[in-house]
């Protein structure tokens, strides 16, 4: 017993020093700074999103001070939850803006952080042309690029990296690419690659692609993993080492209460981000329609609280995992 209880002293004396040293940080927008394993996070939401696609998005064309304006009150509500970090998974091509998330950032406090890559699912809609003939390796090269001078001429850089794929196996010959690029720019950059895949049929090829080149499930999120049916893929992906998301609370709080009961149940916790999916201000609609970023808050805590789960379970949901997914090793 004794023996036991110095292994968990040693592994939380471990986490301390990786979370809290100088070697691991956050990248918001405002700049890199020492994680904060205490912060609560929203690890997966939207301020703007626009689907009109690749050929004919136009950057930056839409009104800051409306989208402020419309989105704003919904931030501010976070505040009695105490939220800290806001993730932004909007990626380039779809309304990506780092220039409104850092003005949202001053506005409310919170910090927002934002991404480089790609977004290849739904049938490469999202997909700039250039994809199609460059080589992943030179594709990592514009990202890295973005992590290490600024995004879009500002001097604003990506906490994560973002891609998609279409749920397949074998992936996408395109998709493909967007994971190799992914897992050279991660290599690089210390940078945690977050990938749109739904099924647990799409995370596998992907997996091994990263296995491949050398890059550790750990710096991996399966994002919507609530899309699959089969829980035993959640123990499978667990025990492979990559972080599973389940992040559609502002859609579905039943099902993913089921999943969590079930992750609690098969001691794997540790493995997984929780978050809305929620917002977000679209520019091709004129009457916005806004999903609030509080169903965690206000409908999953008490469900959870009632079937049993202690605070430093939830401390693990809500503070610790995501702040562990997104850690940056390397100098900020």
């Amino acid at each position: 017993m004794l023996r036991c209880h110095l292994l968990l002293l040693l592994i939380a004396i471990i986490y301390t020093v990786t979370l809290s040293g100088q070697e691991a940080f956050i990248q918001d927008v405002q700049g890199g700074h020492q994680v904060d394993a205490d912060g609560i996070w929203l690890s997966h939401e939207h301020i703007l999103v626009d689907f009109i696609g690749a050929d004919s998005i136009q950057p930056h064309t839409w009104d800051h001070d409306a989208v402020i304006a419309e989105v704003t009150p919904y931030l501010e509500e976070l505040k009695a939850y105490k939220v800290e970090y806001f993730v932004d998974a909007t990626p380039a091509f779809l309304g990506r803006d780092v220039l409104l998330l850092e003005k949202l950032a001053n506005k409310t406090g919170l910090k927002m952080i934002s991404n480089t890559g790609l977004y290849g699912a739904r049938n490469n809609k999202f997909l700039p042309k250039y994809v199609q003939n460059i080589s992943a390796e030179d594709l990592a090269q514009k990202w890295i690029a973005e992590f290490e001078y600024g995004i879009d001429g500002t001097v604003i850089k990506p906490g994560f990296i973002k891609i998609g794929v279409d749920t397949a196996d074998p992936l996408d010959i395109l998709h493909q690419k967007l994971v190799k690029a992914a897992a050279i720019t991660s290599l690089k950059t210390g940078l945690t690659i977050a990938s749109h895949t739904g099924k647990a049929k799409g995370l596998w090829p992907q997996l091994k692609i990263l296995q491949e080149m050398g890059v550790s499930p750990n710096s991996f999120i399966w994002v919507h993993a609530q899309a699959e049916e089969d829980n035993n893929n959640y123990l499978k992906a667990a025990e492979a080492g990559c972080w599973i998301s389940l992040d559609g609370l502002g859609w579905d709080v039943e099902k993913h209460l089921g999943k969590l009961v079930y992750a609690k149940e098969h001691g794997i916790l540790d493995h997984i981000l929780i978050s809305h999916d929620a917002g977000w201000y679209d520019p091709q609609k004129e009457q916005q329609n806004i999903t609030p970023y509080t169903d965690i808050f206000t409908k999953l805590l008490p469900e959870l609280r009632a079937k049993g789960f202690t605070e430093h379970e939830i401390k693990l949901l809500l503070s610790k995992n995501p702040a562990k997914a997104y850690a940056i090793l390397g100098s900020n």
